[in-house]
């Protein structure tokens, strides 16, 4: 079976394709990756005979026609996720996570290659002040990033309608585990406390996440494609909800560090206050359950990023030079 990976050289794309390279009935799997700032060939095994890179655009009509056109099935992560970053400026986010999206959706269905499974994310609901979103929840985004996502769910959606492409979206929590890009909350903690520096808190941190380790994110969209049903949508959550200001306190204990390190910054726009997700279909049918206790989990996290400088920190001078580069 070849499968085709979008977006795999990022952090949630990379777990999924280790993943399944380490399987003894593992697929050909190509990855089609642009390396972004956010992507890098080090999260990937590109010795192993079962795996091929590309790199290239998902927005790249001719590319992604070729390498569709040489897949059996299409699992899509590609994505510009940060939602800072899309509140600073929204075009990248429209032309990837929408335009992107369209062009392989036009290359599957030319192809008629299925499953299509599109990840997606929990923030397309928007904020729930009690009770967990189930997949028949109206979309409510908040920030450019979630309305582009969101907008990208319902075109997957309607090529299975229109078409009868065989597509299949899930919708996550939050992630977290080894490999996480460091801009995102708990990485971009970790590393500022390891480096001694102080860290940002948003607001009171009174706003709250579920969090889902990266492999349990993994095993379920597998489940997914190999199990789900064509035109539905599934939810996967981790089982362990915490506002900010609860996680903060857990990663300046896990780094022996005190709340003199955190300062407290101006709330993000648009802030959403509480996600959650009802993940009970993704078991009923998929048998899908989290299996990564959260305090295990975090303390194998902290101690990743502890031991392994050599990956993060030049992620981190990237990041600094290219922000100095565009302030100039």
């Amino acid at each position: 079976m070849n499968l085709l990976v979008t977006g795999a050289a990022g952090f949630i794309g990379s777990r999924y394709v280790r993943m399944l390279l380490d399987a003894p009935d593992a697929p050909r799997i190509v990855v089609l990756d642009k390396l972004t700032y956010a992507g890098t060939l080090d999260n990937l095994d590109l010795d192993h005979p079962g795996l091929e890179f590309v790199q290239g655009d998902i927005c790249d009509t001719e590319l992604v026609d070729k390498l569709v056109g040489g897949a059996d099935q299409v699992v899509h992560f590609a994505a510009e996720s940060h939602v800072d970053r899309s509140i600073a400026g929204a075009g990248d986010f429209v032309r990837t996570n929408v335009v992107g999206t369209q062009t392989l959706l036009d290359a599957a269905l030319r192809h008629r290659v299925g499953p299509f499974v599109h990840v997606s994310t929990d923030e397309v609901y928007g904020s729930i002040a009690s009770g967990s979103w189930p997949e028949t929840h109206p979309l409510a985004p908040n920030s450019p990033y979630s309305a582009s996502k969101a907008s990208s769910d319902l075109l997957a959606l309607a090529y299975h309608r229109t078409h009868g492409l065989d597509v299949r979206v899930t919708r996550c929590s939050n992630n977290y585990g080894p490999h996480q890009f460091p801009e995102k909350v708990i990485p971009l903690f970790i590393t500022n406390l390891l480096d001694g520096r102080k860290v940002p808190l948003y607001g009171e941190g009174l706003n709250v996440r579920d969090w889902l380790h990266v492999e349990d994110h993994c095993r379920g969209v597998d489940l997914v494609r190999a199990k789900g049903r064509a035109g539905e949508v599934y939810n996967i959550g981790g089982g362990t909800e915490l506002s900010n200001r609860e996680l903060t306190g857990l990663l300046l204990e896990a780094c022996g560090a005190g709340w003199d390190r955190v300062e407290q910054v101006a709330d993000r726009k648009g802030h959403d206050l509480r996600y959650s997700v009802d993940w009970r279909k993704a078991h009923s049918e998929l048998g899908y359950s989290p299996r990564h206790d959260f305090t295990t989990g975090l303390a194998e996290t902290v101690a990743w990023y502890r031991d392994h400088r050599s990956w993060w920190e030049p992620l981190k001078r990237r990041v600094a030079a290219n922000e100095t580069r565009e302030g100039a």
